[in-house]
């Protein structure tokens, strides 16, 4: 389970780094990180895919929040026990109890001499 995180996570990350730093054109020298190299990149996939290019981050979004439904959903479904146990003990706590708990203002409090 922690590989399929890691495999999921880290080319996410790296994606979204790369579109971050390039888009707001932080390059720190490295020409892979400018904004001619984010145009041209999305450029050369809109011809490849025949859609305009700037219809392509919006999809690629659409398909990391998708994968990571899936993940998460995954990750859920492997852990439906320990969730399932912690939900309940979550309700029970929340349940009052048959016996009252005595109040501060139950005790005479003006025992004072």
């Amino acid at each position: 389970m922690k590989w399929l995180l890691i495999l999921w996570a880290g080319p996410v990350s790296l994606l979204i780094g790369w579109y971050t730093l390039s888009y707001y054109d932080m390059s720190f020298g490295i020409f892979m990180l400018t904004r001619e190299a984010h145009d041209l990149v999305f450029a050369i996939y809109g011809k490849i895919l025949g859609i305009a290019p700037e219809t392509i981050p919006p999809l690629v979004a659409r398909a990391i929040a998708f994968d990571s439904l899936i993940v998460f959903g995954i990750i859920a479904f492997r852990k439906r026990r320990e969730i399932a146990a912690w939900y309940r003990r979550r309700r029970d706590a929340r349940v009052p109890q048959s016996s009252p708990v005595p109040l501060a203002s139950d005790a005479n409090l003006s025992s004072t001499p």
